[in-house]
Parts: C-alpha cells; sequence; structure tokens
C-alpha cells in the first residue's frame, strides 16, 4: 500500500496564498509583496515625444512629530532662517523634516552620550548636563511656545504673524518664559542650531532639499575628487550628495 503523502497544513496554506497572489513565477519572487518594500510612487505626463517620470521624495515624511509640532517648528525655524533674496528659507529646504529625523534617531534620545545620574548644573563650556532627552526637550518646548503664545497674543504660534513669532522666540532665547522643566534659552540655541545643521546637511538627512542651501554658499558638497581641477584655476562647480556616489 502507497503512504499518503501528507504536508503540514499550514505549509500548504502559505503556499497557496503566494501562488495564488501572483509572488512568484517559476520559484523567483517578482512584483507583488516584494515590490511593496520599496516605497515608490511615480506619477507619469505624457507629451508628444516622451513620457517623463516623477518620483516623489519619501524623505519628506514625519518620523516623529506629530503634525501640530511639525507646524510650529517650522514655522518656528523659518523665522530663524527666512527666505530672501539669496534664497529660500528653512521651509523649503525641508528643515523641520530634519528636525524631526533626527528626534526619530540616536540624536533624539541621546543615544551615544552618558545619561545617568547624578546631575548637576553644568558650565557653559560642558554644554547640556541634565536628565532630559533632546525629544523631551523638544516635546515639552513645544508645547510651552503655544502656551505662551496664547498667553500673550491669544493665538497660537502658527497663527501669528512674523513679527510677532519673533518675540514669542525672543523670549525663549532670553529666558522670559516662565518655564521651570527646560531652560528656555537652552532651547533655543538647540533649535537656532539644528536649523543650520538642517539648511546645510546632506540632502539624505532631511535638509537642504535640492542641495539649495549649498547652492547659496557655492558650496560643492561630497565630491568624490578634485584631481581633475586642483591645479586649474578656480572653477564653479555643481555639488553633489551622498546619494550621488551610490553610481560609482
Amino acid at each position: 500500500m502507497v503512504e499518503e503523502n501528507k504536508e503540514n497544513p499550514e505549509s500548504v496554506s502559505r503556499r497557496n496564498f503566494i501562488r495564488n497572489a501572483g509572488f512568484t513565477v517559476g520559484g523567483l519572487a517578482v512584483g507583488g509583496i516584494i515590490g511593496s518594500l520599496i516605497p515608490r510612487k511615480q506619477k507619469e505626463t505624457t507629451d508628444t515625444k516622451n513620457t517623463q517620470t516623477k518620483t516623489e521624495d519619501f524623505n519628506q515624511a514625519l518620523m516623529y512629530f506629530t503634525p501640530e509640532q511639525f507646524k510650529v517648528i517650522e514655522a518656528a525655524t523659518e523665522r530663524i532662517f527666512p527666505e530672501d533674496d539669496n534664497g529660500p528659507g528653512a521651509k523649503a529646504l525641508g528643515v523641520a523634516y530634519f528636525i524631526d529625523h533626527q528626534l526619530a534617531g540616536y540624536w533624539g534620545f541621546n543615544g551615544r552620550e552618558y545619561m545617568q545620574a547624578p546631575f548637576y548644573p553644568g558650565e557653559k563650556v560642558q554644554g547640556y548636563q541634565g536628565r532630559l532627552k533632546r525629544r523631551e526637550i523638544f516635546d515639552i518646548a513645544i508645547r510651552e511656545m503655544q502656551n505662551h503664545s496664547m498667553a500673550v497674543y491669544k493665538k497660537d504660534f502658527t497663527e501669528l504673524n512674523g513679527d510677532e513669532q519673533d518675540a514669542i522666540l525672543k523670549d525663549f532665547e532670553e529666558d522670559k518664559v516662565n518655564v521651570t522643566t527646560i531652560s528656555p534659552s537652552g532651547f533655543f540655541q538647540m533649535l537656532r542650531s539644528v536649523t543650520l545643521e538642517g539648511a546645510y546637511s546632506d540632502p539624505l538627512y532631511g535638509g537642504n532639499l535640492n542641495m539649495d542651501g549649498w547652492k547659496m554658499k557655492n558650496y560643492p558638497g561630497s565630491q568624490m575628487a578634485y584631481s581633475d581641477i586642483i591645479d586649474k584655476d578656480f572653477k564653479k562647480i555643481a555639488p553633489q550628495s551622498l546619494k550621488s556616489h551610490m553610481n560609482h
């Protein structure tokens, strides 16, 4: 008598799902679930000559902030690094996204710093010496910015005009805000520093969109080498991001 080949119902069910869903052809995974792991959304526009495909920048997405927090930081950074005749400001450069991404990573929870007690007030040259992580400082500061804005102007920070927003930020810079959990001036200095970092960092990290921050300063970015121009007259070159080296 030939013994019937009995398979594990779970493995059969899984194989049927994969086959029926069209994920495999000849044992090779194609499209479907594999393709969905690559976050792409394309918009195609067709003219009489050719078809152009535009891929959205998925680096411009929130990883830590709530939408409300993001709007406050976006407005605040634009006042610190405003658009002018020289080029775009923090908003157009995506600085708030840069800050959001940093808070979602090591920088946000001080992952590479010693954060154990005891905690003592440090000297100015020592920098921050507290127990709160940067993401916690931002959470508190954004809430207090809203509270201070409501107390002074009866409006949310994002509803204020530019001069009013400057006044709120100035109160933080000069420690005129009654906050006990964080240093208002310490937060302002942190926000100012990370705003500049977002404006001039590699676009790979979410800010400096289209390398426009570098273009304003004629900064070449991340070049592979200068050997072909180093012994020649000065030449203005287009900046390169770290991403450009992926093709080398």
